[in-house]
């Protein structure tokens, strides 16, 4: 148990970010799930922006880094390209 008050503090503020943090990879890994179970390449185009955009909010906010993002970006790029109509 924390004997000072920063951090009893501390705690609470790391927990709640930890919560925070998880939602946002959890939207990252269903929209990346929606691209790689795309039909058509219709779907995949939606999905692949939808993508996108998690991740520029979650580097936004600081929950991944821009490197990693663009990592990712470029990974599921490929997978949108290689889905046949």
């Amino acid at each position: 148990m924390p004997h000072h008050k920063s951090c009893k503090k501390r705690i609470l503020t790391s927990e709640k970010s930890k919560i925070y943090n998880r939602q946002i990879k959890s939207r990252i890994k269903t929209a990346s799930k929606k691209l790689t179970s795309a039909k058509d390449t219709e779907e995949a185009q939606g999905a692949l922006q939808s993508v996108y955009a998690v991740l520029d909010r979650a580097v936004k906010s600081g929950v991944i880094h821009k490197n990693k993002a663009a990592n990712q970006k470029s990974r599921m790029s490929k997978i949108a390209a290689a889905v046949k109509a």
